[in-house]
């Protein structure tokens, strides 16, 4: 479980492998728990689904088997605990899209093109990617404090 208050969290990812470690560590502090919902928001190209990539690997799911959703638009890991990825960027009218809500509390889920619910799930991490440039992104984690990411960080040294 995350301690203390949750806040924001901001990271510069200078390169795809920098996007794809923070989701690893992200992946590594959700694993703690036994359900969540990240909802990921930013603009197509901005590495959505590299940082789930990292999430996925961190459960334990090779990175080859992670791609993008959009096309099948849900993908289920049997992963301890379960893993879901949710890409919403193909759907009109997401209010019309119930089967959505079946995948919140099963496990971890991460919705990309959040931004197209009406609002995000009660509890959610939000994860806002902005492209600052070619190669720069910043990611701003909301739902986890700096304490807890310090310390899954030092764990993995």
């Amino acid at each position: 479980m995350l301690s203390g208050k949750a806040r924001v969290v901001t990271l510069i990812s200078r390169s795809e492998r920098d996007t794809f470690e923070a989701g690893k560590r992200l992946g590594m502090l959700l694993k703690r728990r036994s359900e969540a919902v990240l909802c990921i928001y930013g603009e197509l190209g901005a590495g959505k689904t590299l940082l789930i990539k990292g999430i996925g690997t961190s459960l334990g799911i090779p990175e080859r088997d992670i791609g993008s959703a959009s096309f099948v638009l849900a993908q289920q890991y049997r992963t301890e605990p379960p893993f879901n990825h949710l890409d919403l960027y193909r759907l009109k009218d997401v209010e019309e899209e119930e089967w959505i809500w079946d995948y919140i509390g099963r496990g971890i889920t991460a919705i990309e093109w959040a931004e197209r619910l009406p609002e995000a799930p009660s509890g959610a991490i939000k994860v806002h990617i902005k492209i600052k440039d070619k190669n720069e992104r910043e990611i701003s984690i909301e739902g986890i404090n700096q304490e807890d990411w310090d310390n899954i960080q030092t764990e993995e040294t």
